[in-house]
């Protein structure tokens, strides 16, 4: 019997191909070829000693081409390839980094998230340097059907092992009800933030938080969710999918498969979905969360994603998806407050602050006046400026 697992080939990086063959009689013997295996050669036969070990596996031929991947891709190689062989849930895991075990918080800020795809390490080793709010590792669109299982033990062992530096650790796991399938392997390991794809009734949030609650033992779950909003259907179910669970924090809009659902080509003006991306960021303040708009695919047009990111804000997102890296500081600035209304913020703040002090039920700011909406906008702004780093948290000092 042979079984394998990972990728090979000229153009992969930090990954690794591991092919195992049932050899009786003959002890485990690890061939290796790897560009790095002067330095770390003995390391990794060892690691898959240990791994073989582990399973209890006596006789096989592990087949290694490594292509600068750690240890943790290395295992979940091995692993994939395994448990072709051996059934049950046993997984061979590693300890979560100390600086991974953070949460985040309900309104922290979701100005970027960065997708990368489940699959493949190259991105995932240097996840967090990219400066995005939130790091997605994808088990849905981007892992080809027949490595969702490879995917899956990918991604746990990245929830375990790489810095995401202080960014949202976020999987977007398979559509329901495949995706219910997913959270054993990421529920365990500290992720902060559920994606859930092609949502389209309150129904399926609450599956997965249920099933969330099953593996931690936690009545409310303890992981916040993000629906993603996709077609037709889910547009008009979407302030019943936004409230569904105290859990959900923020709804985004998915607008490929939204357009090939209603039978349009989706634009860079958006004129397409302009009803849809309304109707999502009125359900989602109406639910008191975070509106998310959809990414932006052309990935080298830096100023015609700045031109939609400034669209996106006006109509209500607070943030937007990322395909790439060099997406994400456009989509920060974008999504920050600009100088200008940070100032106008703090004016209209310290003036209404004076208007109470002295009794006063209505202030002027320049030729306007300010009412109790004005100010609630205007505080937000200072909260996301003081979220972004523009603004410190002690701005009144001086200013009163």
């Amino acid at each position: 019997m042979i079984a394998s697992a990972g990728n090979k080939g000229d153009t992969v990086r930090s990954d690794c191909f591991v092919e195992i063959t049932l050899n009786p009689g003959q002890g485990n013997l690890i061939h290796l070829q790897s560009r790095v295996g002067s330095l770390y050669g003995n390391s990794i036969r060892e690691l898959c000693l240990e791994i073989l070990d582990f399973y209890e596996v006596k006789d096989a031929k592990v087949e290694v081409v490594d292509t600068g991947a750690l240890p943790f891709v290395i295992a979940a190689r091995m692993e994939a390839a395994l448990k072709q062989f051996i059934k049950g849930k046993r997984g061979f895991l590693f300890e979560l980094l100390p600086q991974n075990r953070y949460k985040t918080a309900k309104d922290k800020n979701r100005r970027s998230r960065l997708y990368l795809p489940g699959n493949n390490p190259k991105l995932m080793v240097n996840a967090g340097i990219y400066g995005a709010d939130g790091i997605i590792l994808d088990l849905e669109d981007s892992v080809a059907p027949d490595k969702k299982e490879e995917a899956r033990l990918l991604v746990r062992n990245a929830l375990s092992q790489v810095d995401f530096y202080g960014a949202e650790r976020m999987v977007r796991i398979n559509q329901i009800p495949k995706g219910i399938d997913d959270l054993e392997y990421i529920v365990p390991y500290n992720v902060n933030t559920i994606l859930i794809p092609k949502c389209e009734w309150a129904q399926q949030v609450r599956d997965v938080e249920k099933e969330i609650s099953r593996i931690s033992g936690k009545e409310d779950g303890g992981i916040h969710l993000m629906p993603i909003i996709e077609s037709a259907l889910g547009v008009e179910n979407a302030y019943q999918i936004a409230s569904a669970s105290p859990n959900v924090v923020a709804m985004a809009i998915g607008l490929e498969d939204y357009t090939a659902d209603i039978g349009v080509v989706r634009t860079d003006g958006g004129r397409e979905s302009y009803v849809a991306r309304s109707r999502v960021v009125n359900a989602a303040c109406a639910a008191g969360i975070q509106p998310i708009d959809s990414v932006f695919s052309d990935f080298e047009d830096m100023e015609a994603l700045a031109a939609n990111a400034r669209e996106s804000k006006a109509l209500g997102f607070v943030g937007m998806g990322c395909i790439h890296p060099r997406q994400v500081k456009v989509v920060n600035e974008t999504f920050s407050p600009g100088k200008n209304e940070i100032e106008k913020a703090k004016e209209i703040v310290i003036a209404f602050d004076k208007a109470q002090r002295e009794g006063k039920a209505v202030v002027a700011v320049g030729s306007k006046m300010v009412d109790p909406p004005v100010v609630k906008r205007a505080i937000y702004t200072i909260d996301n400026a003081i979220n972004a780093g523009k603004l410190d948290k002690n701005w009144r000092a001086g200013n009163e």
